[in-house]
């Protein structure tokens, strides 16, 4: 006895038993469930990398004032008709005003200038021109500021505010970058909010709750003071992205689960036609779903905007367990005999053992697919690859043990009294069903080499499209559009949220400097040689002429640097200016000399924006830093190049710079995504050709069998990837594993074909009857799995996150083309090599079982009919 008869024997012996520890195995599982985070930052995509490392130098406070740690940015962009009349202006700070008194927002406020803006520099500048000279206050309070700004004459006022927003004024950061220098009217204007993080960002690195609700709030109160005035208002920040980000994933899980579930329940009707068989594989879904997100809580694995896709791949491969156990368990009561079983329990057993060590392979093959991902950098996609792998590992071991064992007592005790279970498998009763999915064995008698060489050719033109398909990871991809008109006639539960971010991200892109969108330039080594503050001046002309950069309406380009400091600081302090002035420096010169003692009255005189650009730890100086505002329409690898180049620019004389910044490391996502690719398809299919290999030399003796096997999954990935061409799919967090899990999923159907046609040509010893079975049986079974696959795919089309859209449409397509090389390519490759390769049978066909059989039952002259 075998060892698949011999697991199958004691499943169906012990039922009970299987059941009692298979359901406290699932309750002990389950209970890990509550302890799955979600998170939905980016930055848990970033690897391992020098870039990474240098921007955390960067962030840490202990080596630059300004770390975006423990502080969040948001912008606040008031619209209208002129927002800087001096009413407006005026509201501004009244707005500014209630965002402090605010519950919400208020404590969540920098103790440090909290809010700044175009109000408050003419306001501050009005009050400083009453002082006294010599006269030393601090900050103005925002009352002051409303009364200074409400008293002033209106050609006081305009003058001041063309002084604030005069060339090189620093009021320009807060207009957009088309306002024409000297005007005094604007339609728009931005408002900086800095919040303190509360000494931690939240869970996975997004936004903490008190960020997301504070600024959420600002939308509000910002809409309503931008309403009276005739006008609107935008926020842009961390908080409302995590918010909109979290919202899509819950939402799209609220759209796609039901959909998911409905479609295949109606599948498993149409396949099924049995409630009591229905019920038992819904409860088989649940329980590896349980099984599933419960390894997630006990690992500390997080559910990022990858796992939305797990549920919908877990039923699946569920369903598909199911289908092929149920279907054959039902072909075997009919099939009385020397190979069936008329009785429930008998029956199962011979159904498990004939698909049992099939589902092994299967499942073998599916998880190499989904372990492939662990030589992705990228964290998350290496989760996804293990959750997927420990889920299918689940489903195996529920719908080949739980399941089976709880059709047995439910079965056993209806037909006890008086009620038939004796079903039908779907695709076996005859008729043009049957005749449509024996398509592939026909082709195979009659022309199996025209049929390879088509496929063939098809392939070669996938692969060059393959060679086409580009490569996305940006935050856009994650935020999603305004949901289609359909969904507001949802119910309150499943009824998406509004979503603005998209657009307004592109509007603020278009217009303004985005605090989020910056590169940044470590200057690290001997920092104090002379030629330093000439090779950032340098690097600062090379940003000026970039593309990528961001002009304001000056002209000149947004950057903050040492030399940049400096100057500021050498036009409002004499005593630094002769230092300045005494090094070389000047307004369009760089200090050559003295460059440690030009440092050391820089920090003397202005210590806090000093330590905002230069690095000292107990009196020596360890790094500078350079920040260079990049478009927002700019693309990640130019940027990337751009920074590169001026970086390189600096780099000398003990002088090391490196480029990093948010926009950079997301480039290097994106380049590590198309790595993942490649490699990630090379492993699975080395690995896979080998287990395969190995398998069927142990179980069958032929080796080769493995390769055929897996022939038609190798064809279907050329598919898949000519398809993304066309349809214009990038590879990205998501569509990046299409590959292997091309593999991982295809190579079930071709080895469930597989498997049944050798099976049964051992039985028959005839080709075509053994052809013909497999097809009809086996086939049919695959297509009923491919259809709940494939619908329960398809339905993430209807998701919110745009990249889960593309997932569910490419993967929908990866399974069809999976079905039909392994029911169309397939039969004509097993023909072929048992013609050539495989044992000694008969190439007679059965009278009757082919229409058009020819006499002589032979490849060659069946290739004639």
């Amino acid at each position: 006895m075998s060892l698949a008869d011999r697991l199958s024997e004691t499943i169906t012996t012990y039922s009970r038993a299987v059941i009692a520890v298979m359901l406290v195995v699932t309750v002990l599982a389950g209970a890990g469930m509550g302890m799955v985070e979600q998170s939905s930052s980016l930055d848990q995509f970033q690897g391992d990398t020098t870039e990474a490392e240098k921007l955390n130098y960067i962030e840490d406070r202990d080596n630059f004032a300004t770390g975006d740690e423990n502080s969040s940015t948001a912008q606040v962009i008031l619209r209208g008709e002129n927002v800087l009349s001096q009413e407006m202006l005026v509201e501004t700070l009244q707005l500014q005003q209630a965002f402090r008194d605010n519950e919400t927002i208020g404590p969540t406020l920098s103790q440090n200038r909290p809010t700044v803006g175009v109000a408050n520099l003419v306001a501050t500048a009005a009050i400083r021109s009453q002082q006294e000279a010599g006269q030393q206050t601090g900050p103005p309070t925002l009352e002051t500021q409303i009364a200074a700004l409400e008293s002033m004459s209106p050609a006081a006022f305009e003058r001041t505010l063309q002084a604030v927003l005069g060339d090189g004024a620093s009021g320009l950061a807060f207009m957009p970058t088309h306002y024409e220098i000297g005007s005094t009217s604007a339609n728009a204007t931005m408002l900086l909010v800095t919040q303190e993080m509360g000494g931690s960002a939240g869970q996975g690195g997004t936004a903490p709750e008190a960020i997301i609700d504070s600024q959420l709030t600002m939308q509000t109160l910002a809409n309503d003071y931008a309403e009276a005035g005739g006008g609107d208002a935008i926020v842009f920040g961390a908080g409302i992205l995590s918010e909109e980000i979290n919202n899509s994933m819950g939402d799209s899980l609220a759209i796609v689960g039901p959909l998911a579930l409905l479609f295949v329940l109606l599948a498993l009707i149409i396949a099924y036609r049995d409630l009591l068989d229905i019920l038992l594989g819904l409860f088989g879904i649940v329980a590896v779903l349980v099984w599933t997100f419960g390894f997630m809580g006990w690992a500390g694995i997080n559910f990022n905007q990858l796992f939305i896709a797990v549920p919908v791949l877990l039923i699946g491969l569920s369903i598909d367990y199911a289908i092929h156990i149920f279907m054959r368990h039902r072909e075997q009561r009919q099939e009385v005999g020397e190979y069936g079983d008329d009785d429930v329990r008998g029956s199962m057993r011979v159904a498990l053992a004939g698909v049992g060590l099939a589902l092994v392979w299967v499942t073998a093959t599916t998880a190499i697919g989904f372990l492939s991902n662990l030589t992705s950098p990228v964290p998350p996609i290496q989760d996804f690859g293990i959750v997927s792998a420990v889920g299918i590992t689940a489903a195996l071991l529920i719908f080949g043990t739980l399941i089976p064992a709880l059709k047995i007592e439910v079965d056993t005790f209806l037909e006890g009294r008086g009620f038939s279970r004796k079903k039908r498998a779907f695709g076996t009763g005859g008729g043009r069903f049957s005749q449509a999915i024996s398509v592939g064995a026909t082709m195979a008698r009659k022309a199996p080499m025209v049929i390879l060489l088509l496929t063939v050719v098809v392939s070669g033109v996938g692969a060059y499209g393959a060679t086409q398909v580009d490569t996305s990871f940006n935050q856009e991809d994650f935020i999603a559009e305004d949901p289609p008109a359909w969904t507001d006639n949802l119910p309150e539960p499943f009824r998406p949220s509004e979503y603005t971010m998209k657009e307004n991200l592109q509007y603020v892109n278009e217009n303004f400097v985005r605090e989020d969108s910056q590169a940044q330039i470590l200057i690290e080594g001997e920092i104090t040689n002379p030629d330093t503050l000439q090779r950032i001046a340098a690097a600062e002309r090379a940003a000026a002429e970039s593309e990528v950069v961001v002009t304001l309406p000056d002209g000149n380009a947004d950057i903050q640097s040492p030399l940049r400091l400096m100057r500021a600081v050498a036009g409002e302090n004499e005593s630094f200016n002769a230092t300045f002035t005494a090094a070389g420096g000047g307004p369009t010169t760089a200090p050559d000399q003295n460059i440690e003692q030009l440092y050391d009255e820089l920090f003397a005189v202005a210590p806090e924006q000093a330590r905002n650009v230069i690095n000292r730890v107990d009196g020596n100086y360890e790094a500078l830093r350079m920040v260079i505002s990049t478009s927002g329409t700019a693309s990640m690898s130019d940027v990337t190049s751009e920074m590169r180049i001026i970086a390189d620019g600096i780099n000398g004389n003990g002088i090391e710079a490196t480029a990093t910044g948010q926009t950079i490391l997301f480039d290097i996502v994106q380049k590590q995504l198309f790595d993942t690719v490649i490699q990630s398809l090379l492993i699975t299919l080395v690995a896979v050709f080998a287990f395969l290999m190995v398998a069927y030399r142990i179980t069958d003796g032929s080796a080769t069998l493995g390769v055929i096997t897996l022939l038609p999954v190798v064809f279907s990935v050329s598919w898949i990837l000519g398809t993304m061409y066309l349809l214009g799919i990038p590879f990205n967090v998501m569509t990046g594993m299409i590959t292997s899990l091309t593999v991982g999923l295809g190579v079930a159907y071709s080895i469930h074909m597989s498997e049944r046609y050798k099976l049964e040509l051992d039985r028959t010893g005839s080709v075509w009857e053994a052809m013909s079975r497999a097809t009809t049986g086996t086939g049919g079974a695959l297509l009923g799995s491919a259809a709940t696959t494939v619908g329960g795919f398809g339905v993430l089309a209807f998701a919110i996150l745009p990249p889960l859209q593309q997932f569910g449409i490419i993967t929908g397509m990866t399974i069809i083309y999976a079905f039909l090389a392994s029911v169309l390519v397939l039969p004509s490759l097993l023909a072929l090599w048992t013609r050539y390769l495989g044992p000694e049978v008969s190439f007679d066909v059965p009278a009757g079982e082919f229409p058009a059989a020819s006499d002589s039952g032979t490849v060659e002259e069946a290739q004639d009919d």
